[in-house]
């Protein structure tokens, strides 16, 4: 068996690998690269294989960062089968060509600055009708089913917890006489997401390719992010304002909406029914006609909930529904709540701030103090949420400078990803350990903590691959690295100016509690001190030498 990395690799965006086996090439995601504008041109590269020699596909989730290059790779030639399961097909038909839609209207934006500059247009990645097209092509399957895809190779699709349909893959693959099992985790679900199970351990593997979005990070503790959210969003309805939720249309949007009709259970004092009275009466709106769709999928879909969802459910109580709650479907309604007064919550797409309606509501709520932006997920490096987040003064929307003067917060527990805790569970869970562990789908200093962590508590081997690295699997062997693709992805040099900036930060530390003990250490010879002096002398040199250059 081998596997190329293809995508997610140091980044978390753009999920794709190319598997090997028992005669057989197939991929596990074919996703969309989302971020910096630099990273999204890579979404037009020539895919490194030639799709139409891809036996079959097997998709993780409906996530567009792990499905969103499929309507490309269907023009380009894949014709197979792409094995997802139901719950993935059916919010695949829904994203896939909404996704077509938004590629056809950013294209005719992008075209116009193009011709502007003396450059040809483009055609769009691709359109809403070629995504819709390639629906024809999934094959759904369900949960805990092993599936021959050959005699030579079966897989079994397990609940991931992290969206509807999300899974967990094992893969047998058997050469020359001898079976490897390999599994890709594809997005880990955090274990205490409202409405959805908690992901499936797996007993054995021998590889293991695994996300690590958190894995430097731990998340709040359910019952304090709920009282969190309810403090931030009472606050700032009391102050006339109004909050806004950048959220992914599918998954967080559900369980946001789940959280605000369960919350008056978690607490009874009197500060906390003040809040959740003023929070009652404010309308709550859902403005992604995406996520109005998705609602009814997750309806239709109300077997993968946790038992408890399930039991409010023949109770009557049905956990997507609370008196509060409208869908706007409209562009006019959407343009309609930015012209409101009346303090509201407003949910809409997308989760990073770079695509659909949310860009319209910060335009008009970013410059007012009495407003908050109220961030659940993810901000990848790169997009508008990662530089609000990030504290920044001044944002650019539809080329017009805004000041950020809204209050600014960040709930992370509410995120769809396992934290570090999580994900080191999940590796303690095999009972017969993988060989090796490969970390996809994270920024490098998170992995480069979680490798650490995994080498040190796990005792295992970690392997952080580079874009285009192919690696052979060879259970009664050491994986080899085979072939290197000579492509590197592209860099923003900013960002990886701060990043190193923060490094630099801890290496210091790291640094005089070092020199504060050998200074302690009644054996330092007089040289050795002054050689100490000298290493200092010097750094203090080349850090003035960065402040004035």
């Amino acid at each position: 068996m081998k596997i190329t990395f293809l995508g997610a690799t140091k980044t978390v965006t753009g999920s794709n690998y190319l598997v090997e086996a028992a005669g057989k090439q197939f991929l596990v995601d074919c996703g969309m690269w989302q971020g910096r504008k630099e990273l999204e041109e890579e979404n037009f590269q020539d895919f490194d294989f030639n799709p139409a020699e891809i036996d079959f596909m097997l998709l993780t989730h409906a996530h567009i960062d792990h499905s969103g290059r499929i309507p490309k790779l269907y023009n380009e030639g894949f014709k197979n089968k792409i094995y997802a399961h139901k719950a993935t097909c059916d919010l695949c038909a829904l994203m896939l060509p909404d996704s077509g839609h938004i590629q056809e209207m950013e294209n005719e934006w992008k075209n116009r600055k193009r011709i502007r500059k003396g450059l040809e247009p483009r055609e769009p990645l691709y359109t809403a009708e070629q995504a819709a097209r390639c629906l024809e092509i999934f094959e759904p399957v369900k949960y805990d089913e092993i599936i021959e895809i050959t005699q030579d190779i079966h897989v079994r699709f397990n609940d991931a917890g992290h969206m509807l349909g999300s899974s967990v893959i094992e893969v047998w693959a058997k050469e020359d006489g001898k079976q490897t099992k390999a599994v890709f985790t594809g997005d880990l679900g955090n274990n205490d997401i409202p409405l959805l199970s908690e992901p499936t351990m797996i007993e054995d593997a021998d590889y293991l390719v695994i996300e690590s979005t958190y894995g430097s990070r731990k998340h709040v503790r359910n019952d304090e992010k709920a009282e969190m959210f309810l403090d931030i969003v009472s606050e700032t309805l009391d102050k006339k304002g109004t909050v806004v939720i950048p959220s992914f249309a599918v998954g967080r949007t559900q369980e946001i909406l789940y959280e605000l009709n369960k919350i008056k259970e978690t607490k009874n004092d009197e500060k906390f029914l003040k809040e959740y009275e003023t929070l009652m009466k404010a309308p709550v709106y859902v403005d992604s006609p995406l996520a109005i769709s998705a609602t009814e999928v997750f309806k239709e879909n109300m077997d993968l909930f946790d038992e408890e969802t399930q039991e409010e459910m023949k109770r009557g109580d049905h956990p997507l529904d609370f008196p509060g709650l409208k869908f706007t479907v409209t562009s006019d309604e959407s343009k309609a709540l930015n012209e409101n007064p009346e303090p509201c919550i407003i949910i809409s797409a997308s989760g990073m701030c770079e695509v659909g309606r949310i860009k319209h509501h910060l335009k008009h709520n970013l410059w007012n103090p009495n407003s908050t932006i109220l961030f659940v997920g993810y901000q990848a490096p790169g997009t508008l949420g990662y530089s609000i987040v990030n504290g920044a003064q001044k944002v650019k929307i539809f080329g017009e400078e805004i000041a950020v003067n809204a209050r600014i917060e960040y709930i992370e527990g509410y995120s769809g990803h396992a934290d570090q805790d999580g994900l080191m569970n999940f590796i303690y869970s095999f009972r017969n350990k993988p060989k090796q562990v490969f970390l996809v789908h994270g920024e490098e200093e998170s992995q480069e903590v979680l490798e650490q962590k995994i080498e040190e508590e796990a005792k295992l081997p970690v392997i952080i691959p580079n874009y285009g690295e192919t690696y052979e699997l060879n259970t009664e062997e050491n994986v080899k690295l085979t072939h290197k693709i000579d492509r590197k992805l592209p860099v923003n040099n900013r960002i990886e100016v701060l990043n190193r900036l923060e490094k630099l930060k801890d290496e210091l530390l790291d640094m005089e509690t070092a020199v504060k003990e050998d200074m302690n250490n009644k054996d330092l010879r007089d040289e050795d001190v002054f050689r100490i002096s000298e290493k200092i002398k010097e750094l203090e040199r080349q850090i003035l030498n960065v402040i004035e250059g």
